[in-house]
């Protein structure tokens, strides 16, 4: 795919068009609530895609939760590997044996390094409106309590792209929502992740339109 050029530079494609399901692998350590959403609006109709493999990095109840709902997992533990490299490398032999189209790291902890050839191709979804509250460190329960400590009025989820650098990697899609003033983590999590079940797919349709390009570190629209 060709290149154009505006003010940011080489406008990058994401994907081409797809005329049929995109093919997913979900990446997980936690409780799998993120894939089940997927998976329950794949099933209902309203995301054009298909799970073809879901591997995680631990033990979780996340396994026993996909497994439930009929997706294969597969438990690849970077602590079975004696560096980060042969890690990433069993990681990514399943994934492309699998046919993945994109990534999705859906509550993944561990650090992935991201082929070249799977650039613009790994999507994250993390609970906050980043910059805020992101980077090593930053998940779950803990961007919550940061985000009330530090008394914003409002938060939300970012779905991006993956980069070398923790939640640093071009924005697709940013959903917001209050914060109540008798919020505490556990209230605005519940309030972050009923964000996340809706942006989550439709950052993955806009990625299968074949529409998205990057510019710098900007995700744009192209017409």
């Amino acid at each position: 795919m060709a290149n154009d050029l505006d003010q940011n530079g080489p406008r990058r494609p994401l994907a081409a068009p797809l005329e049929r399901p995109v093919r997913l692998a979900c990446l997980i350590s936690g409780g799998g609530r993120t894939v089940l959403n997927l998976h329950e609006q794949i099933v209902a109709g309203g995301l054009n895609a298909e799970i073809v493999c879901v591997l995680a990095s631990r033990p979780c109840a996340g396994v026993g939760r996909c497994e439930e709902a009929g997706l294969a997992v597969e438990v690849v533990a970077p602590r079975s590997f004696p560096d980060e490299a042969a890690y990433g490398e069993a990681v990514w032999s399943r994934i492309e044996a699998s046919g993945a189209d994109l990534v999705v790291l859906a509550g993944f902890l561990s650090r992935l390094p991201i082929p070249k050839r799977w650039d613009l191709r790994v999507l994250n979804i993390h609970p906050s409106l980043l910059p805020a509250f992101g980077g090593a460190g930053m998940y779950g329960d803990r961007v919550h309590r940061a985000a009330l400590a530090r008394g914003v009025t409002v938060s939300g989820c970012t779905v991006h792209l993956v980069t070398e650098e923790y939640d640093a990697g071009p924005i697709v899609l940013q959903a917001v929502v209050p914060v109540e003033p008798d919020d505490d983590a556990d209230a605005l999590a519940a309030r972050v992740f009923a964000a996340e079940c809706e942006a989550l797919p439709e950052a993955i349709r806009r990625w299968a339109s074949g529409r998205l390009a990057v510019s710098g570190n900007r995700v744009r629209r192209m017409s």
